[in-house]
């Protein structure tokens, strides 16, 4: 058979020890540690998000059951239930945020070698956020509504190879602007955002930064018409004005914004959406706006995939925790996604990887020729003559 590690022990090597060890360092991770270190924790809860591990008791006894596995994890016992629970509670959380940051340099590399939809050279990304209901009784921290709590997950999501570019976690509570007024794009970057983010001051802010956006108005925005653009004949394009808001007229150098109709067939219905890109065309506007939906279909793959609707740990630190590892957890299955040749959906690569933790078998040559047999390495023995 081939001689060859785990599938799981294969893919943790993607993030290599050293500089998994150097982001410990930097944060003090394994201060006071004596029987589990972070990296110990950090395989437990992917193993969690990978194996479909719904509680601590879960993760605890799936690790104890492969005992004979685990020193190619890094991991010499599987560790007890409290010692678990303790280091979600009280290890930083900032450890796996750095972590994700350093395993997103590796997809995007991969991802630029990825036929982009668009010919514009812009970095586009898409911002939105997620409601995780938990209970208020439990996390006392998370209120929402009189009598719910609620996570709320803000997530960039970079439409080079669709990979998660930024996050921030927050009670329910706090507005979507609120958070996404404290981020920062470079210049020249796209922001495709919905109309929940309609801050005027925070629009001007992004333009005078030299960033564009493309989102739509309100029903109760006020504005008038300045100018209007040409349309192409026998297109969806209704109209391409040029507009000033009407919280702008007061201002010694007002935003002017382009707002396009598009008549859209599948729904039959009309789409405004408005941007301060000069230049692009209102067919690419709205194609840009259309696929804003990949970020819905990211929140909709990490809910379904790894474990993140429910939670192992109640306190601020230990759902930070669990989030971040989901996050790189999809990171690091999209990488692999990325470089298969075979034609996989991200979900039953997730299906497949969950039964196939533990399999002895080279990870590159099972993600193109998932259904061969693995190759026999060893030499038939051979007979003596009596």
């Amino acid at each position: 058979m081939e001689r060859v590690c785990s599938i799981f022990s294969q893919m943790l090597r993607l993030m290599p020890r050293t500089r998994f060890e150097a982001v410990v360092a930097r944060h003090d991770g394994d201060k006071h540690a004596k029987g589990m270190t972070c990296w110990s924790q950090f395989v437990a809860l992917l193993f969690c998000h990978l194996g479909g591990a719904r509680s601590l008791r879960e993760i605890i006894q799936g690790l104890a059951a492969s005992e004979g596995k685990l020193k190619h994890l890094g991991v010499s016992r599987a560790p007890t239930r409290s010692t678990l629970a303790y280091a979600n509670e009280h290890r930083p959380w900032q450890v796996y945020q750095e972590v994700f940051e350093e395993l997103l340099g590796l997809c995007q590399t991969e991802a630029k070698a990825l036929k982009r939809r668009f010919r514009f050279r812009n970095p586009l990304v898409s911002l939105d956020a997620t409601v995780i209901p938990v209970s208020l009784s439990m996390f006392d921290w998370a209120a929402y509504r009189h009598r719910k709590g609620a996570v709320k997950l803000h997530l960039v999501l970079n439409h080079d190879g669709y990979l998660p570019q930024y996050a921030v976690l927050s009670d329910g509570k706090t507005a979507d602007v609120t958070v996404a007024q404290q981020m920062e794009f470079a210049p020249g970057t796209i922001v495709v955002m919905d109309r929940g983010y309609e801050d005027h001051g925070w629009w001007r802010t992004l333009a005078l930064n030299g960033v564009y956006f493309v989102s739509r108005l309100k029903d109760n925005t006020g504005y008038g018409i300045v100018g209007e653009r040409a349309v192409p004949p026998d297109s969806h394009i209704l109209r391409d004005e040029e507009i000033m808001l009407v919280s702008e007229e007061r201002h010694p150098q007002p935003m002017r914004l382009r707002r396009i109709e598009v008549w859209v067939p599948e729904k039959a219905d009309t789409l405004v959406f408005v941007t301060n890109h000069p230049n692009l065309a209102a067919s690419t506007i709205a194609a840009i706006y259309q696929d804003r939906w990949q970020i819905e279909l990211f929140f909709k793959a990490i809910k379904q995939a790894v474990r993140i609707k429910t939670f192992i740990g109640t306190s601020v630190n230990a759902v930070h925790i669990q989030i971040w590892t989901a996050l790189i957890a999809m990171l690091l299955v999209r990488y692999l996604h990325l470089r298969s040749r075979w034609n996989w959906s991200l979900s039953h690569l997730f299906a497949l990887l969950r039964q196939q933790l533990f399999v002895y078998r080279d990870l590159w040559s099972w993600l193109d020729e998932p259904f061969r047999p693995p190759i026999d390495l060893d030499q038939p023995q051979l007979t003596l003559p009596l």
